[in-house]
């Protein structure tokens, strides 16, 4: 059986500009492997509802599980829960619970619930808030996207919170061969090992360290013992190489 598969959407002018570099993609493709959900896409948008709109709706359709990072916070550029809510043409409106969460954390803090921050608590008609044990303001699943905050700190917490009720399948496990040759001297090899083992996803990544050009062989699979016999014969017809 094959794992679930899943998506990102990282969304911020932020990102784009280069002002921003990205650590959440890298963080969700580390839970996710464990998990036994296969990351298959990313993308990033800018902070634009047409662009958020389609590219929700794409990967949604495409994938079993999309998770979006960025742009739920209190000000104007803050559109995705706006985007969301129109991919899946639901309303959208401050929501009870939502607004509540935000009003105790305020209160306890001994700030004003004012209505920029009161943005974080419009929630699309039927989605199940995501916790936020960090700053409250929660993020939001509506059918199979999973809408969480772009601060890396949070989104980390609002993830942990999310993958328990995902269903996974076998954690993708890896092993690598480092070979001092350039690629164009092992993709013969690599090519047959790859066409001999359809199991599993092997790649080649090439590396210039203290004058040396060689290249990492990457063998990818769910089951330990296939990743093992890969892996011996690699080092085989590699001559033995550790």
């Amino acid at each position: 059986m094959q794992n679930p598969t899943a998506a990102m959407l990282a969304i911020g002018d932020e990102i784009l500009s280069g002002r921003t570099q990205d650590a959440n993609m890298h963080h969700l493709a580390q839970e996710l492997t464990a998990a036994g959900i296969d990351l298959r896409e990313c993308r990033v948008v800018a902070d634009d509802h047409d662009a958020i709109v389609e590219a929700v709706r794409a990967l949604s359709s495409r994938w079993d599980h999309v998770f979006t990072s960025g742009g739920i916070g209190p000000t104007h550029d803050d559109i995705t829960a706006d985007a969301i809510a129109a991919a899946f043409d639901r309303p959208i409106d401050v929501r009870a619970d939502a607004r509540a969460l935000l009003a105790a954390h305020y209160a306890a803090s001994g700030r004003e619930l004012n209505a920029a921050r009161l943005r974080m608590a419009r929630i699309p008609d039927g989605a199940a808030l995501i916790e936020n044990p960090i700053s409250t303001a929660p993020g939001f699943i509506l059918e199979n996207v999973h809408v969480m905050a772009g601060v890396p700190a949070i989104f980390r917490a609002m993830l942990a919170s999310v993958l328990p009720g995902l269903t996974g399948g076998a954690p993708i496990q890896s092993r690598t061969l480092r070979v001092e040759r350039p690629e164009g001297d092992v993709a013969e090899v690599l090519g047959a090992v790859a066409a001999e083992c359809p199991d599993l996803s092997i790649g080649s990544y090439p590396f210039v360290e203290a004058g040396v050009l060689g290249t990492n062989l990457v063998l990818r699979g769910p089951d330990p013992d296939r990743l093992e016999a890969a892996l011996a014969e690699l080092k085989r017809r590699f001559g033995g190489l550790a």
